[in-house]
């Protein structure tokens, strides 16, 4: 398992259809509120076209009910109308990054990132868009970056761990359990859980 911060509602758009399926009857029973929602904020952008935070909160309920493709174009509006807008630059990379386009996410996160580059957070999207995409010492530099500046972010710490056993660093992924242990034992429980799946020798 890989922990990611919840980008919208959550952060990795996940596979399982059968679930999905099943969870249909709840989620149709406020489907007719988001609808309402969406189409106050659709008659808002339209009657402020010129707006950009109308065109954000747009994209955000959008997002929210996972209509990612109609977010994008909500965002990228807000973002012709104020190219410095940080949330649209964020937000895209999240609406990237939730429908598994890894590549197109790190385009707007690094964007993201370099308007703030110490930045806790912005180090830990990268972070994780990195991981996705198996380039596994740009995470760490990045997870590692983020902890220097925030060294309470146990998320942080687990995907650093993570990425230290998936690259055969077992010595540092021991000292990332060992340090999730007395912070979080949960991610400690769930990275050592890792380890076992993927046998690494950090035990």
């Amino acid at each position: 398992m890989i922990h990611m911060l919840k980008h919208f509602r959550r952060a990795v758009k996940p596979l399982f259809g059968l679930l999905l399926l099943a969870g249909l009857g709840i989620a149709s029973s406020c489907s007719g509120q988001a609808s309402k929602e969406i189409n106050d904020l659709q008659q808002e952008a339209w009657k402020n076209s010129g707006d950009a935070s109308a065109w954000l909160r747009l994209g955000n309920a959008y997002a929210r009910n996972e209509q990612y493709r109609k977010a994008e174009d909500a965002y990228r509006e807000a973002l012709s109308i104020d190219p410095g807008l940080e949330e649209g630059l964020q937000a895209l990379g999240a609406a990237s990054f939730n429908q598994g386009n890894y590549r197109g996410a790190l385009v707007y996160f690094t964007k993201y990132h370099a308007l703030s580059p110490d930045d806790s957070l912005r180090n830990y999207d990268l972070g994780n868009v990195f991981l996705q995409l198996q380039e596994y010492d740009k995470a760490i530099a990045a997870y590692q970056r983020a902890i220097a500046n925030s060294a309470s972010f146990d998320l942080a710490y687990y995907n650093l761990g993570v990425c230290y056993a998936r690259t055969g660093k077992g010595a540092e992924a021991e000292e990332i359990y060992k340090l999730l242990v007395n912070k979080n034992n949960y991610l400690a429980v769930s990275l050592k859980n890792h380890f076992n799946r993927a046998g690494s020798s950090g035990r």
